[in-house]
C-alpha cells in the first residue's frame, strides 16, 4: 500500500471514529474547568476550596463537541431551506 493511500485511509478512519464519538456522546467536559464546573483555589493553610463558577460552561462542567455543534449548525440550515411553504398552485 502507498504512503498516500495509507494517509487516506488513516484520515478516513479518524473522521468516522469521530463522527461516531460525536453521535454516542455529543458533549465533552469542559476544557477551561477540566468538567468539574468552577475552578478550585486554596485558602491560607493551603487546603483546597470551591472557586468561581466557570464561565465557558455556566458551571455544568459539559460543552458540546466540535463535530457535533457542526452537524447541528448544518442540519439547521439545511431544515431552514427545505422547510419552504410550496405555492397553492402546485400541488
Amino acid at each position: 500500500m502507498t504512503p498516500i493511500l495509507l494517509a487516506i485511509a488513516c484520515l478516513i478512519a479518524i473522521t468516522l471514529g469521530y463522527g461516531g464519538l460525536c453521535a454516542a456522546s455529543p458533549f465533552g467536559d469542559c476544557r477551561k474547568c477540566h468538567g468539574m464546573g468552577h475552578a478550585l483555589k486554596t485558602d491560607r493553610k493551603g487546603r483546597l476550596k470551591r472557586g468561581k463558577d466557570c464561565r465557558r460552561c455556566k458551571a455544568t462542567g459539559k460543552r458540546i463537541r466540535v463535530g457535533r455543534w457542526l452537524y447541528n449548525r448544518w442540519a439547521r440550515i439545511y431544515r431552514a431551506g427545505t422547510d419552504t411553504p410550496r405555492p397553492e398552485g402546485s400541488r
